[in-house]
């Protein structure tokens, strides 16, 4: 698909979570790229540059997403004919696909270690990397079981429990408010990420901090899975992270509220390090506080980001 496919799917859902959305853009981009059979470097720098806006402009709060555009566009500004520029963008892409593909592959293996035989792990919304890590652990031999939130109001927790289900990981799905309920008998809480911030503030699906409460009151460890692509480098420079507000539709039909009744529908929200045991990353597991050091190695001069707007 073209960008404007993408990032319509990305707007409207049908594309989700972090990982598959940076994917999706990087392949898009690789895409516009080769449509492109023209030698006008200008004209071709336009078009990428727009398909760029409309990516981002998809879902602006999505670091991962920002993150992949970054990475297919890193070093263009050197290209000099439309034909470099082209084949630029292809390496770019590629690379990032298979280096972020991996990195789930590669988080399931160090994740697991941290799951025991006869453990029962919570997880929340629908996280390949956090699912990655559950499944690594039941593929090892472990007698695991799972309990998934059902994660309103998109309910993602259906797909986990599908997803968990095909690989033959017993799993049960609850609603969102019986986290604290259910906590009592969790051994351990494995959750995915969309952003990971340079304090080790984690963005994610709405309700995780509640998970991580709960989880931080029962002594029960929360664990982060998180490819290094949805660390932040902007919140290093003071960006806030913008939480996501979608339309009140997706939550109920306003038609069926009293006049005057408003609905808040946020997508994300922010859980403090100090409720975080510890991120498993494609590069090792960490302390959340060591978030900013990943970031500034991601940066650096041998990055795989760049950090211009």
């Amino acid at each position: 698909m073209g960008v404007i496919e993408i990032a319509d799917s990305i707007k409207t859902m049908k594309v989700r979570g972090a990982g598959l959305i940076a994917r999706s853009a990087a392949e898009a981009l690789k895409q516009q790229a080769l449509d492109y059979q023209g030698d006008d470097l200008g004209k071709l720098r336009k078009l990428l540059a727009d398909g760029q806006r409309t990516l981002v402009d998809s879902r602006p709060t999505a670091i991962s997403l920002w993150n992949a555009v970054q990475a297919t566009m890193r070093g263009t500004s050197g290209a000099e004919s439309a034909a470099d520029l082209r084949d630029l963008v292809v390496k770019n892409a590629d690379s990032f696909v298979a280096r972020s593909s991996r990195a789930v592959e590669v988080i399931g293996r160090i994740g697991s270690r941290r799951i025991r035989d006869g453990d029962t792990v919570l997880t929340h919304c629908n996280s390949k990397a956090a699912l990655g890590v559950i499944k690594a652990a039941h593929a090892d031999g472990k007698k695991i079981k799972v309990y998934a939130t059902e994660s309103r109001p998109w309910r993602q927790g259906l797909l986990t429990v599908r997803d968990l289900a095909a690989a033959g990981v017993p799993s049960t799905l609850i609603i969102d408010s019986a986290v604290r309920w259910i906590m009592k008998d969790i051994d351990v809480v494995v959750v995915g990420a969309d952003t990971v911030c340079s304090n080790g503030a984690l963005i994610n699906k709405v309700g995780t901090s509640q998970v991580a409460l709960a989880a931080r009151e029962a002594r029960v460890p929360f664990i982060v899975c998180a490819e290094t692509y949805k660390f932040s480098p902007k919140t290093m420079h003071g960006e806030l992270v913008e939480i996501e507000e979608r339309d009140a539709s997706e939550v109920i039909d306003p038609k069926l509220l009293p006049e005057g009744v408003g609905v808040r529908n946020p997508v994300f929200d922010a859980t403090p390090p100090e409720l975080i045991d510890s991120i498993v990353t494609e590069i090792g597991l960490i302390s959340p506080y060591a978030a900013y050091e990943v970031i500034v190695k991601e940066i650096g001069p041998d990055s795989l980001f760049e950090t211009e707007d």
